[in-house]
């Protein structure tokens, strides 16, 4: 089996229609579908939801359920709010810098942009405490060709030592900026 792509990513929200109108409006996703049930269809339990789907471009749909008889979202206490996040593309360093200046102006906190070599990229939550990426690439093809043939050296490495590996370290020098 070879998987064709990503059907969806789903999350949970806090409020469905606040989530779907906050990326509509901050990363301009069009709202596609909306299903409501009273029992979990792969379950049979009786929860009831509201699950939104977003398009996040290219046939990527990003989804939330907003369960209310749930206990209140938290997140995992044990990982840093960094690590979990949802990294999304976008076309341009143009586009965006404009949208970092139109989160920063509807209030939203934005960190970055961040230089990671291949990629710039600025990071905020939504209203759900969910951290964002907004990602553009800058990598070359060449860096590409040299990131491509130390990954398995590095992913040996790391496995035997917890350490990070030195074969990509050029990454990491003149990334200011």
């Amino acid at each position: 089996m070879l998987v064709k792509k990503i059907h969806h990513v789903a999350y949970r929200c806090k409020d469905a229609k606040e989530t779907v109108e906050w990326y509509c409006q901050h990363l301009n996703m069009r709202f596609v579908l909306a299903i409501a049930e009273d029992k979990v269809p792969s379950t049979g339990a009786h929860d009831p939801y509201m699950h939104v789907f977003l398009d996040a471009g290219a046939g990527n749909i990003l989804a939330f359920f907003e369960l209310p008889t749930q206990q209140p979202m938290g997140r995992d206490e044990n990982t840093p709010p960094w690590v979990q996040h949802l990294a999304l593309e976008v076309g341009s360093m143009d586009e965006l810098l404009a949208t970092k200046a139109r989160l920063e102006a509807a209030g939203i906190e934005v960190i970055g942009p961040t230089n990671h070599t291949i990629f710039k990229s600025i990071y905020f939550f939504d209203p759900n405490g969910h951290r964002l990426e907004l990602a553009c690439n800058t990598g070359t093809p060449e860096m590409m060709e040299k990131l491509d043939a130390v990954k398995w050296d590095m992913l040996n490495e790391w496995a035997q030592t917890k350490r990070a590996p030195r074969h990509a370290a050029w990454m990491h020098e003149n990334t200011q900026g």
